[in-house]
C-alpha cells in the first residue's frame, strides 16, 4: 500500500533534480503551492462524499452494495498484510523487468478503474437520465454446488444506467491505457550520442496522469464508500498499526518511496508542479498515496454514522475529523516542502484524526458513547433484517410463505374474557 506524500525525485524536485539522466529546472513557487494545493482538494473530495455515500450505504438494501465491515481482527492483521505486499511488490521490481510488470498490472487496475468509475458516477448521471428511459434490470449470478450444497459467489444486480455509466467509464480506460502503452513504447526509444545510447527520457507518470487521477478518485471514493469500521476502538488500532507502519517504511528504508516510484498504476494521485510552464506536457509530479486518503476517510466517515447515531442534528465529530485531516496533510506538505525528503503522511494524519475528536468528546463528556458506538450492529430506521433464512424448496410463492410463517412465528391463543361467557 502506497501511503507516502512525496516528489517523484527524492523530494527535491523544488531545488532542482535530474530526472532520467537530464537537469530539471526548479519548479517556481506557484507552480508548487498548485500541485500540492490540488492533492489537497483531491483527497477532501473522496472523503468527505464517501462519508456521505457511506451513510446511504449502510441503509441500503441492495446486496450488491452492502459494505465490508473491518472488524478490530482485521485491523490488528492488516499492517503486516500491507508490509508483506509493498516488500513483495519490491522485490519483483528489483528482480523481474519494471516495463512487462507494469504493463500487466496495467491491465489488471484497467478493469478495477473501470467498474470503480461507473459506480462512483452512477448515481450523478441517474439525473440525467430521462424519466421514459427504459431502465430494465438485471443480474449476473454465479454459484458454485448444486441443491442444498449450492453456494453463491457473484450476486451483482444492475440496469440499463448502470450500463451506460459502465460505457462512459471504458472511454477513460481505453484513454489512459493507450496513453500507457504508448509511453512505455516511447521508454524504450533511447537518444544517441557520441556512439552511445544515454538514459531514458520518459517521465515516471507521462501524459495520462488525468485518466491516473481519475481512478485513483474513483477508488479512493469507493474505498471510504465501501470499507466501514465496525467501532471507534478498531479504527484506532487500524490506524495505529499503519502509523507504525508508514514510519518505518519510509524512515527506515527506501521501500515504500522506489515502488511508489515505479509502481505505474493509479494507486496514487499526481500532480505536476510545472504545470503553469509546460502545460498538460508537464513531467514533474507530486504525488500522494491513496492510503493516505483512504484509512483517514474511512475514520472519518465512521464519526459521520457516530453523528447521525446520536441524532442531535450535528455532524460535530465529522466536521472535526475533517478538520484534523486538513491540518494533518497541510502540515505533512510543510515539513516535506522545508526537509526536502518524502514524509509518512500517517505520521501526522493519524494522531490529528483521532486526538481532535477524542479532545471535542472529553468536553462534551461523550467519550464513554464514541467507544461504545457500534456501526456493524446498528439497524437503521425503515431497514428489516433477518436473523436466520429458511431453507425452502418449491416455487417463489412458497417461499415468500414459508419466510413470513417463520417471520411471524407461533400465533397464541387469546385467553377468552369470562365476563363475556
Amino acid at each position: 500500500m502506497d501511503s507516502a506524500l512525496s516528489d517523484p525525485h527524492n523530494g527535491s524536485a523544488e531545488a532542482g533534480g535530474t530526472a532520467n539522466g537530464t537537469t530539471r529546472p526548479p519548479s517556481t513557487p506557484e507552480g508548487i503551492a498548485l500541485a500540492y494545493g490540488s492533492l489537497l482538494l483531491m483527497a477532501l473530495l473522496p472523503i468527505f462524499f464517501g462519508a456521505l455515500r457511506s451513510v446511504r450505504c449502510a441503509r441500503g438494501k441492495n446486496a450488491s452494495d452492502m459494505p465490508e465491515t473491518i472488524t478490530s481482527r482485521d485491523a490488528a492483521r492488516f499492517p503486516i498484510i500491507a508490509s508483506c505486499t509493498l516488500l513483495g511488490l519490491y522485490l519483483f521490481f528489483k528482480i523481474f523487468s519494471q516495463e512487462y510488470i507494469n504493463l500487466l498490472l496495467s491491465m489488471y487496475f484497467f478493469v478495477l478503474g473501470i467498474l470503480a468509475l461507473s459506480h462512483t458516477i452512477s448515481p450523478f448521471m441517474n439525473k440525467f437520465f430521462p424519466a421514459n428511459f427504459p431502465n430494465r434490470q438485471y443480474q449476473l449470478l454465479f454459484t458454485q454446488g448444486s441443491g442444498e450444497n449450492k453456494e453463491e459467489i457473484i450476486n451483482y444486480e444492475f440496469d440499463a444506467k448502470d450500463l451506460v455509466c459502465l460505457g462512459l467509464s471504458s472511454i477513460v480506460g481505453v484513454w489512459y491505457l493507450l496513453r500507457k502503452v504508448r509511453s512505455q513504447g516511447l521508454g524504450r526509444m533511447g537518444i544517441q550520442g557520441h556512439g552511445k545510447q544515454t538514459a531514458d527520457l520518459t517521465p515516471t507518470f507521462p501524459q495520462h496522469w488525468i485518466a491516473n487521477n481519475l481512478f485513483g478518485l474513483a477508488f479512493s471514493l469507493n474505498g471510504v464508500e465501501l470499507l466501514h469500521l465496525n467501532n471507534v476502538s478498531t479504527g484506532c488500532i487500524l490506524l495505529g498499526g499503519l502509523f507504525i507502519y508508514d514510519v518505518f517504511w519510509v524512515f527506515g528504508t527506501n521501500v515504500m518511496v522506489t515502488v511508489a516510484k515505479s509502481f505505474e498504476a493509479p494507486i496514487k494521485l499526481v500532480f505536476p508542479q510545472d504545470l503553469l510552464e509546460k502545460g498538460l506536457e508537464a513531467d514533474n509530479f507530486a504525488m500522494l498515496g491513496l492510503g493516505d486518503i483512504v484509512i483517514p476517510g474511512i475514520f472519518i466517515a465512521l464519526l459521520l454514522r457516530f453523528d447521525i447515531s446520536l441524532k442531535k442534528n450535528t455532524h460535530t465529530y465529522f466536521y472535526t475529523s475533517f478538520a484534523a485531516y486538513i491540518f494533518g496533510l497541510g502540515l505533512t506538505i510543510f515539513i516535506m516542502h522545508i526537509f526536502k525528503h518524502a514524509q509518512p503522511a500517517l505520521l501526522y494524519l493519524v494522531p490529528a484524526c483521532i486526538g481532535f475528536p477524542v479532545l471535542v468528546a472529553l468536553a462534551k463528556g461523550e467519550v464513554t458513547e464514541m467507544f461504545s458506538y457500534e456501526s456493524s450492529a446498528e439497524i437503521l430506521p425503515h431497514t428489516p433484517r433477518l436473523t436466520h433464512f429458511p431453507t425452502v424448496s418449491g416455487s417463489p410463492a412458497s417461499l415468500a410463505d414459508s419466510m413470513q410463517q417463520k417471520l411471524a412465528g407461533p400465533r397464541r391463543r387469546r385467553p377468552q374474557n369470562p365476563s363475556a361467557m
